[in-house]
């Protein structure tokens, strides 16, 4: 299923290979290499500072089993952490016990086991907090709804045990046609679709939508907006 729904949204050919199941000669593979020699081609992660107050990643700082796709490929229940700090993919290399890099050049996108979906986009460089480039993919139809997610710091009250403390922050954009559009407010999200103001605020206040209040399903409902309406 997690393949299926990553096929979906990546676009892909439904002739595209998952590890595990599309390669005849990965039985053996694997008893000869016992991990994915594709996954660990970066270098090893450095750790966060212990100076600064928090953790870097996405959610949780423990492994969670998920679908990567990388060149092309789909690999099931790989272990991921996401360090929205730097922007950096970290699996666990089975063999050296060590945290290592996904080069981000590889990445296609990722899928957490919730189903939260990442993809990465080019482009968008004027976007200080674009880092490697990855998105979350809130949904798509017309356009394609994202949110990066990412972390500052700030200085911390703490002096004595630390120098600053991690701030967990989100930007919206849509994305149409390689064009990226940075939504900050209804009447943004509308305007980058080219869609009745007047009849979207009508529809979506019958839904009870309202993008100061739920930002990603409100995009999500634009974005899969019939554009013929």
């Amino acid at each position: 299923i997690l393949f299926l729904v990553a096929l979906a949204l990546f676009n892909q050919e439904a002739s595209a290979q998952v590890a595990g199941k599309d390669l005849p000669f990965l039985k053996a593979y694997q008893e000869e290499i016992p991990y994915f020699q594709e996954l660990i081609t970066g270098g090893q992660y450095a750790a966060p500072s212990a100076r600064i107050k928090g953790d870097p990643y996405f959610v949780t700082r423990q492994f969670e089993a998920g679908t990567l796709r990388i060149n092309g490929i789909s690999y099931p229940q790989v272990p991921l952490i996401y360090d929205i700090y730097r922007d950096q993919l970290v699996t666990f290399h089975p063999i050296f016990n060590q945290k290592i890099l996904i080069k981000p050049e590889k990445i296609d996108g990722f899928e957490w086991s919730d189903g939260k979906l990442f993809r990465f986009f080019s482009g968008n460089e004027s976007f200080l907090h674009r880092g490697n480039g990855i998105y979350q993919v809130l949904g798509q139809g017309n356009a394609i709804a994202l949110a990066k997610r990412y972390k500052t710091t700030k200085d911390s009250r703490e002096q004595a045990r630390y120098d600053s403390e991690y701030v967990e922050k989100t930007t919206y954009f849509i994305w149409e046609e390689g064009r990226f559009s940075s939504i900050k407010n209804a009447s943004q999200a509308i305007a980058s679709l080219g869609l009745d103001a007047k009849v979207l605020k009508r529809e979506s206040k019958a839904k009870g939508l309202q993008f100061k209040k739920s930002p990603e399903a409100y995009l999500l409902f634009l974005v899969t907006y019939p554009k013929s309406n």
